[in-house]
């Protein structure tokens, strides 16, 4: 599975990427993963992406 990795790499305080939304345990351990375990990876980071865009919605309202 290819990497989510978008190149646009900051890290926020709780060391998520704010690019591709892993953590960066999960960047870092992404080429030894399981292809289940990217995959799972894949769902939090969506979940977080989610997350990160209500809460810019909130505070843009």
């Amino acid at each position: 599975m290819h990497s989510p990795c978008i190149r646009h790499c900051t890290l926020n305080h709780d060391d998520i990427c704010m690019g591709c939304f892993r953590h960066l345990n999960e960047i870092t351990g992404w080429q030894k993963a399981s292809d289940k375990q990217q995959k799972e990876i894949l769902k939090r980071c969506v979940k977080r992406k989610q997350q990160y865009m209500e809460q810019i919605l909130h505070y843009i309202r």
